[in-house]
């Protein structure tokens, strides 16, 4: 049955979860991002009490409607800030995890110099003491790289093996920033060489690839696949909806993950930037769907990904 012609009994169903929220997952979302380089970022480019002042309400907002959990997908050397998640998460209640790993896309600019002198056991090291650690008093709780489109170079194969040799010893999940459905395959293919389970695998942006014969590929070899611009344009909610469909239709739901990419306060650009709330996913979208799916989705599913 399509989605956009339920019974109205199924629509209440959905709507009621905005009227009594049952407790969900963000599973990619931002609260800072700063496009800056690698070699130019840094806790100095903007004051943490304006981006908390910023972003304080956007999480409460999520709260009010289950989120209890929040997982900051911006790596290191793009802004990453355990000490601002561990403020924000303090005064919303709201766990906010943050992450271990590096980001290879957008051509390499936000890769440190060792990255290109490490090798992956030696990277893979650095994520494991992070992980084992804590990054300033919290310990990351999943893994976090991004890979340029495939064919993939050999730098972005080392960080994915890289993050393979970690997940394995960590038993953290990968969430991968992924251009196209060439390079999810190419990833999964080293993951697995490193025996690593490929249900410890996230295809990040998999809506980005308009090919669903890759997301049934990916989701039938074991791996999550994550339609993570859940957005409020028509076109996005549309194509969102097609995915989820494909994916049901296929016997695929229990691989699905989806998000927003949404927030952020981008420094350097005058009062942040832009943002994107958190909350569409919840007032727009979810409302489109079987009230079983959204708890499969946004709860069930990402407990079974990320623990």
């Amino acid at each position: 049955m399509p989605y956009d012609k339920r019974t109205r009994r199924e629509f209440l169903a959905s709507a009621a979860l905005l009227a009594a929220p049952e407790p969900s997952i963000l599973v990619h979302e931002h609260v800072l991002v700063d496009f800056n380089g690698a070699d130019k970022t840094g806790p100095g480019r903007y004051d943490p009490d304006v981006v908390f002042g910023l972003v304080k309400p956007k999480l409460e907002a999520v709260a009010r409607l289950g989120c209890k959990r929040f997982q900051d997908c911006t790596p290191n050397f793009l802004g990453r800030d355990p000490k601002l998640l561990s403020r924000l998460s303090q005064a919303t209640g709201i766990e906010i995890w943050t992450n271990t790993g590096l980001y290879a896309a957008r051509n390499h600019v936000f890769l440190p110099a060792y990255a290109h002198q490490e090798g992956a056991g030696q990277l893979a090291r650095r994520w494991v003491e992070e992980a084992r650690q804590g990054v300033d008093g919290v310990k990351p709780r999943f893994i976090k790289i991004g890979v340029n489109r495939g064919p993939l170079p050999d730098i972005d194969k080392k960080i994915v093996r890289a993050a393979a040799l970690a997940g394995k010893e960590t038993g953290l999940t990968i969430a991968s920033h992924t251009g196209n459905g060439i390079a999810a395959v190419e990833q999964l293919e080293i993951a697995l060489k490193e025996k690593l389970s490929a249900a410890k695998f996230v295809w990040v942006h998999a809506d980005g690839e308009k090919d669903h014969s890759f997301h049934k590929r990916m989701a039938e070899a074991g791996a999550w696949v994550e339609f993570d611009h859940v957005g409020p344009k028509p076109d996005a909610i549309e194509w969102h909806i097609e995915c989820l469909q494909f994916m049901d239709k296929n016997k695929l739901l229990g691989r699905t993950l989806i998000s927003q990419d949404a927030g952020y306060y981008r420094p350097g650009e005058p009062n942040g930037g832009p943002f994107k709330d958190y909350t569409h996913i919840y007032t727009d979208f979810a409302p489109r769907l079987p009230a079983a799916m959204v708890r499969t989705l946004l709860w069930e599913n990402p407990r079974a990904a990320f623990g």
